[in-house]
């Protein structure tokens, strides 16, 4: 039988992880009353495992950018857009925010945050909750 030895997360970790848990905290009461718009299933299933428990709408639905905008901005006067960091996340979110001006600009702090506290780590939404659980050394073996 292995013996594993975990290592105890840093102050630094620490903190971090105490960052993105206040930010999922402000998420979660905000999803309440306002979707949120991700990139793909994996994606709305880490913000469900992180406590979010309003509307998760998956960007890629079969529909093209110009008519999910169109179908978004019909449904909804707010939106959360938070979608991933990598080179594909920042093109699909600055088009998403362009055809969606006035729906989610005020919310946008939240993704630039993540961006901030995330980046060094992961590019991506589903990758917070096992990076939060590396920072808080509660990581499981994969």
């Amino acid at each position: 039988m292995l013996n594993t030895i975990r290592k105890m997360p840093s102050t630094e970790d620490l903190e971090r992880a105490e960052r993105l848990r206040e930010i999922f905290a402000a998420l979660h009461e905000a999803n309440k009353r306002i979707p949120v718009i991700v990139e793909g299933r994996r994606d709305a299933a880490a913000l469900k495992q992180l406590g979010l428990v309003g509307e998760i709408i998956v960007l890629h639905c079969g529909k093209g950018l110009y008519d999910f905008c169109e179908d978004i901005a019909e449904r909804f006067s707010r939106v959360i857009i938070l979608l991933d960091w990598d080179n594909k996340g920042e093109d699909l979110y600055r088009s998403l925010s362009r055809n969606l001006r006035g729906h989610g600009e005020e919310f946008s702090a939240f993704r630039e945050i993540l961006k901030i506290l995330c980046q060094k780590d992961i590019r991506d939404i589903e990758g917070i909750p096992r990076l939060l659980q590396r920072l808080e050394g509660s990581e499981q073996p994969r």
